[in-house]
């Protein structure tokens, strides 16, 4: 018996980019801004937001209507949310529509681009790129997910790497140490002529504020604003979406 063919979902397939969520305005505002430089960057393409919590509409709800999607976590590193709640949801919208064709591809990090997002915003913040005066605190949100952390520990090392800064050091803003008020008190202590703080976060809200507030109390001399719409961000979703249509064409 000759089974039908495995069909997936080809390279117009509609992104949907399913965010974490927040109650903050903010956050959903810079996904939408996000989305909206993924559409000028590729016309015509069928670009959706999604959340997780605390924001609508959901991933079945977004996927609602749609043939085929490509759902692209908007997330920063793999953890509990990408291997667990959005699999779960997409479970969820596929019961729903037991002929939709959608993969999910990777999270957006870690990747050179998002290197390069946080150059930017340092950049901005008037910090000069790669100064072998300034240590630089890279935060993320943190996460119970040991994994996760080791991730943000790894690119501050490859970024320390790859740039003559005096150093790069990772913290983190909730559920592990150090916290990055006490990674700018250590590097002040430890003779850093300067510390600044690189935000490894894609929106404003609670976090990004007490980042802030916290570092600059601290002694840090400039935090840099959060990922945001960068435009490494708009052309890393647009990667992560060819990824995910040719992985799944070399599946089937």
């Amino acid at each position: 018996m000759r089974h039908p063919p495995v069909t997936v979902p080809h390279e117009g397939a509609p992104l949907v980019a399913v965010a974490h969520g927040s109650r903050d305005p903010r956050a959903a505002a810079t996904v939408e801004a996000l989305l909206d430089g993924v559409r000028r960057a590729r016309p015509g393409l069928d670009v959706r937001a999604a959340y997780l919590d605390h924001a609508t509409p959901s991933l079945p709800q977004a996927l609602s209507g749609l043939d085929e999607a490509v759902v692209l976590p908007l997330l920063l590193t793999a953890a509990y949310h990408s291997r667990v709640d959005i699999p779960a949801a997409l479970r969820e919208a596929a019961g729903r529509a037991p002929r939709l064709r959608a993969v999910c591809g990777p999270t957006l990090g870690p990747h050179p681009l998002l290197v390069r997002a946080l150059e930017r915003r340092l950049a901005e913040a008037g910090v000069e790129i790669g100064d072998p005066e300034t240590a630089v605190v890279l935060v993320s949100a943190g996460s119970s997910d040991r994994r996760a952390n080791a991730t943000i520990a790894a690119v501050a090392r490859e970024w320390a790497r790859t740039r003559p800064w005096w150093s790069v050091t990772a913290a983190y803003a909730s559920a592990t140490a150090p916290t990055p008020s006490d990674e700018v008190v250590r590097l002040t202590r430890a003779g850093a002529p300067r510390v600044v703080v690189a935000p490894y976060l894609l929106a404003p809200g609670y976090f990004a504020d007490k980042v802030e507030r916290d570092a600059l109390e601290a002694g840090a001399h400039a935090v840099a604003g959060v990922l945001g719409p960068a435009p490494e961000l708009a052309a890393l979703l647009l990667e992560r979406h060819a990824q995910a249509v040719r992985a799944a064409s070399e599946a089937a």
